[in-house]
């Protein structure tokens, strides 16, 4: 089956670079997994509010405007039973699609499930993102750093 962007994600998707946004509509194309895209371009009153509750790690995030005028991040969910859905396993799958859809169009994505750019994995099978995701918490927690991993991020490597 093949899935769409509704008009909600594709509202989303407004203000964020062209790039990133073919990436998104590829990849919506090819999964097997349904997602929404729940942020783009965000306000910086949106990202103080983000970064207070602890779900974003910094202001200068890729999501606010760069120097181009455009947001160079989403975040893409899993859509599942009508519901947006913060789960691993369904992310893996969206994250293999936008591997092979940033792969076919030639646009270099970092996914924040691992802070990886996309190409360095070998792979675009949601059994790789996993194992990115574990190689990447085991590095952390062994250099004694904090493991901050958010899967539903990609955003252009710029």
């Amino acid at each position: 089956m093949a899935y769409r962007l509704g008009a909600q994600s594709r509202a989303e998707l407004k203000g964020v670079h062209p790039d990133l946004v073919r990436v998104v509509e590829h990849a919506i194309g090819i999964t097997a997994q349904d997602f929404s895209v729940h942020d783009g371009l965000r306000t910086l009153e949106e990202q103080k509010r983000y970064v207070s509750s602890g779900v974003s790690q910094t202001l200068n995030s890729k999501h606010r405007p760069q120097a181009d005028g455009y947001g160079h991040a989403v975040d893409l969910v899993p859509f599942i039973n009508g519901k947006m859905r913060w789960e691993w396993e369904p992310i893996y799958v969206i994250a293999a699609a936008v591997w092979q859809a940033a792969r076919e169009l030639g646009v270099a994505v970092r996914w924040g499930g691992a802070w990886i750019d996309m190409a360095d994995i070998k792979a675009g099978t949601p059994g790789a993102m996993k194992a990115a995701v574990e190689a990447f918490g085991a590095a952390r927690r062994k250099a004694g750093k904090k493991v901050f991993t958010d899967g539903p991020h990609f955003e252009l490597v710029r």
